[in-house]
């Protein structure tokens, strides 16, 4: 299989606003996989109470759902989120790293479906839980 082989291509840091982040590589399985979100003061949207703002999280779960499509579709190819709702459970813990997991459902022709949890902890308690689309670009022709 000459694919897409993510521990190469998650061997590297991100660039571009994954990059100032600080978003890492943390783990796949069977159909999934996870980024991380370590805790920084930069990221934080409330200085009183500590807690990670909304936005960097949003960042974390649609680039972990847009690896998950590269997996499912064995390649590295440009494709555009169209919708992602993110649906808040909890706040993170301040202090903590947030891990984002994500998959891909189905593939159309051009078309991903995804969903995805952010957890700070352990994945049976999510603080937030994803549902997406992406535009796969490369069969737009």
């Amino acid at each position: 299989m000459s694919g897409f082989n993510i521990d190469a291509f998650m061997a590297h840091r991100f660039g571009g606003h994954g990059g100032t982040l600080g978003i890492v590589y943390h783990d796949k399985g069977d159909g999934w996989v996870e980024l991380g979100l370590p805790y920084s003061d930069a990221l934080v949207g409330d200085p009183a109470s500590g807690v990670i703002a909304s936005g960097p999280i949003i960042a974390l779960m649609d680039m972990a759902t847009s690896v998950a499509v590269w997996m499912k579709r064995d390649r590295f190819a440009p494709q555009a989120t169209l919708d992602l709702r993110v649906d808040y459970l909890r706040p993170a813990v301040p202090g903590r790293t947030v891990i984002g997991r994500g998959e891909c459902l189905k593939l159309t022709r051009s078309i991903a479906f995804v969903r995805g949890i952010a957890y700070d902890a352990t994945p049976d308690d999510p603080l937030a839980h994803v549902a997406g689309t992406f535009m796969l670009m490369d069969q737009m022709a």
